[in-house]
Formats: C-alpha cells, sequence, structure tokens
C-alpha cells in the first residue's frame, strides 16, 4: 500500500513540476525568448553563442550551463556535446569537463525517472515512437550492457538511452554507474577540443573521428567474437 501511494506522490509531483514549467514558458515572455534563443543555437550547433549565452549570466553561468544541459537531455535529441564545448572553453577544460558531466549524468538521470514514473505514453512525447522502438532492440539484445555500450559508442541518441532504460527493470544506480563510466572518454574528448576550438578547428575534427573511428572498430570486433563464442 505504501509503495502504491508513494508511485502516486512521485508521479502527481513530476507532473505538476512539467507542467509548472510549461507554464512558465508560455506566460513568461522572457524564459520563452530565452529558451527558443537556445533551441536555435544548439539545433545550428553555434558553439560561440552558447558559450556567449552562457558567460552573460557571470556569476551563475555555472548554473545556467547546468540547466542548460538539463532541458536539451529532456527535450531530446538536441546536440549535449555544443553545452560541453562552451563549458570547456569558459572555465577551462577539466573544470568544464566536470561540469559538462555531473550536468549530463543529472539530465540523463531526470530522463530515466520521467520514463520510470511517467510510463511510456509520455517518453514517446518527449521523444519519438519509432526512436524509443529501436532502443529498445538495442535493449532486448544487449541487456543492461547496452547503457554503457552507448556511452562509450554513442550509436544511438544519449536522451533515447536514458529514456529506454527508465522503461526497463534496470535498477538506478546500474544506469547511473554505466552513464558516469560511459560518458567519460566523450566528455574529455569534447572538453578537450573545445578548450583550443578556437584555435585549430581541424583538430576537433580529427578527434572526434579518431574517437568515432576506434569505438566502431571496437564495437564490431567485440560483437564478432561473441558470434564465434556462441558458434
Amino acid at each position: 500500500m505504501k509503495k502504491i501511494l508513494k508511485e502516486h506522490f512521485d508521479k502527481l509531483i513530476l507532473i505538476l513540476l512539467l507542467i509548472s514549467l510549461v507554464l512558465i514558458y508560455y506566460f513568461v515572455p522572457n524564459v520563452k525568448a530565452n529558451v527558443n534563443k537556445v533551441f536555435a543555437m544548439l539545433v545550428k550547433g553555434d558553439f560561440e553563442s552558447i558559450k556567449t549565452f552562457v558567460n552573460s549570466y557571470g556569476a551563475y553561468a555555472m548554473l545556467v550551463s547546468f540547466a542548460l544541459m538539463i532541458m536539451q537531455c529532456i527535450v531530446a535529441p538536441l546536440p549535449a556535446f555544443v553545452i560541453t564545448l562552451a563549458n570547456a572553453g569558459l572555465f577551462g577544460w577539466w573544470q568544464g569537463a566536470l561540469l559538462s558531466w555531473v550536468s549530463s549524468l543529472a539530465g540523463a538521470s531526470t530522463c530515466f525517472y520521467i520514463a520510470r514514473i511517467l510510463g511510456r505514453d509520455v517518453a514517446q512525447r518527449l521523444v519519438s515512437k519509432g526512436g524509443l522502438e529501436q532502443v529498445d532492440k538495442f535493449f532486448a539484445k544487449y541487456g543492461k550492457n547496452a547503457v554503457l555500450t552507448c556511452r562509450l559508442f554513442p550509436i544511438i541518441s544519449f536522451d533515447y538511452v536514458s529514456y529506454a532504460a527508465g522503461l526497463t527493470p534496470m535498477k538506478y544506480w546500474e544506469f547511473a554507474l554505466a552513464t558516469g563510466i560511459g560518458q567519460i572518454p566523450a566528455i574529455f574528448i569534447y572538453s578537450y577540443f573545445g578548450k583550443i576550438l578556437t584555435q585549430r578547428m581541424e583538430y576537433l575534427v580529427i578527434g572526434l573521428l579518431s574517437f568515432f573511428t576506434i569505438g566502431a572498430v571496437v564495437f564490431t570486433l567485440k560483437n564478432i567474437y561473441k558470434t564465434k563464442e556462441k558458434q
């Protein structure tokens, strides 16, 4: 009985929170204008504009960046790497990397609990039915390892994986551990190149291509090995 009441209470609180955010967006002009502005910058991948926007908040810049990362996670799919690059450019590569790591984990956790508490119908409205079904198949094939695999080698949208994980029996600590470990390489690389982005753009391109190529090769070899082992 207590468990049922807690589930209903959690659902009610989360629904009220989401409704409040929607109302604020529609009825506070300044908030709506800034959110739309950020969305446009993220869609364009405008690293410099995001950096300028975050920096304009001065002492609250880190909090604004944290909030942007969570917003980006909820409203998928938007590119998180743009915020990670901006964080590195503003706060230095290791401080920016730490901020991006913590805020990404917070955003992923938010998606996880939205799906777990409110269910598939709400998750599908925030992402897409087809995209979520594709991730479901990946989870059915790889189980709990799907989260770590997708974090290490981002072959599927970061946020889709978070929502899909919330719809499985996976425990939160398992999800958080896999996400926390799995996102370290990508955030490290994005942050490092974000620091030097304004100087040498080609370094970013070379670094990202190398990272994804190595990831694809390792993932492919792993699958080949598993297939041979089964045979």
